[in-house]
């Protein structure tokens, strides 16, 4: 079959359209993206499809999925772009503002992440930084104008993205140098239950986004051979920010994830209250796009954080 002339090609703003819905699988998470009505988007694709007379997403209840011609012109589509991004920065030349996009959750964005930045931006200026966080929302990561992810518990990565694993997630009990001093030392495993354990609400957990098994109290003590007694707690949350707060405030002993209290723990703000820690069995990872990467600004701050990840 001889090839399409390209002014019989569908617009390009139609190809556009087709990449954001198939990334997603989902026109109203596109059309959340491009600004745009559910409508617009469902027209667009209707009429590229028309235009090149095969259908390109099987459509079902209540969810999309591409037909393997639309995984062709996917592909296609993605590094089309892909290149066309690329050029047009190389003609605007590294003079422009360097903005780095970033998705992480909120707690990784805020105790991590926000820290990362802050010691990259002392030797780069120049570059510029958004920071995406949610514990609801993993479409963030989607999202065209995001040049990295942080992720917790998945390792996969889609063509034209590279995975970089960064740490496993593991926890400890962490407590103000006060609260230690007026209601410690606790030697066993069951002496934090006379402890105020502030903890993590179960909605925290079952986010949509999120998904994962918990990794609280109870498998604290379960993996370090104690039984929890499951004493009325001050306070309990759905948020890791809010948490680290009552801890910093003398409130009670939390669960602290350890990449996000070793800033705290090292400026002595937090104490270990325990040393036994307890691991999920998942990791955090780094996605990057291969074509973000082409970017001296994200290029340089993915490997800062694999260097301090290394050095850490």
């Amino acid at each position: 079959m001889p090839p399409i002339k390209r002014r019989h090609l569908p617009s390009l703003g139609a190809f556009a359209t087709f990449e954001v819905a198939a990334k997603h699988l989902s026109f109203t998470l596109a059309a959340r993206e491009l600004n745009v009505t559910q409508g617009a988007v469902s027209q667009q694709i209707r009429l590229l499809e028309t235009a090149l007379e095969t259908p390109l997403f099987i459509r079902k209840h209540n969810a999309l999925d591409l037909t393997q011609e639309g995984k062709n012109l996917f592909d296609a589509v993605t590094a089309g772009l892909d290149a066309i991004s690329t050029a047009v920065a190389m003609i605007s030349g590294e003079d422009e503002p360097q903005v780095v996009t970033i998705s992480a959750t909120d707690g990784m964005a805020r105790f991590w992440l926000k820290p990362q930045i802050d010691r990259f931006r002392a030797a780069n200026p120049e570059v510029r930084f958004v920071v995406l966080a949610s514990d609801a929302d993993d479409t963030l990561r989607n999202y065209a104008e995001v040049d990295i992810a942080l992720i917790c518990g998945n390792d996969r990565c889609e063509v034209g993205e590279e995975l970089h694993f960064l740490f496993p997630e593991s926890a400890l009990p962490v407590c103000s140098p006060d609260y230690l001093a007026e209601h410690g030392p606790f030697h066993a495993v069951d002496d934090l239950n006379r402890a105020n354990l502030l903890h993590l609400h179960d909605s925290h957990w079952n986010a949509e986004a999120i998904g994962w098994q918990p990794l609280g109290w109870a498998e604290w003590f379960r993996a370090n051979g104690g039984t929890w007694a499951k004493a009325p707690s001050s306070f309990s949350t759905n948020k890791v920010g809010l948490l680290i707060g009552a801890a910093l405030a003398g409130e009670g002993v939390m669960l602290g994830w350890q990449h996000m209290v070793q800033e705290l723990v090292r400026d002595g703000a937090l104490v270990a209250a325990h040393p036994a820690t307890v691991t999920a069995g998942r990791g955090n990872f780094l996605i990057s796009r291969q074509s973000a990467l082409r970017r001296p600004g994200v290029k340089r701050f993915v490997a800062h954080l694999l260097a301090e990840v290394g050095t850490a």
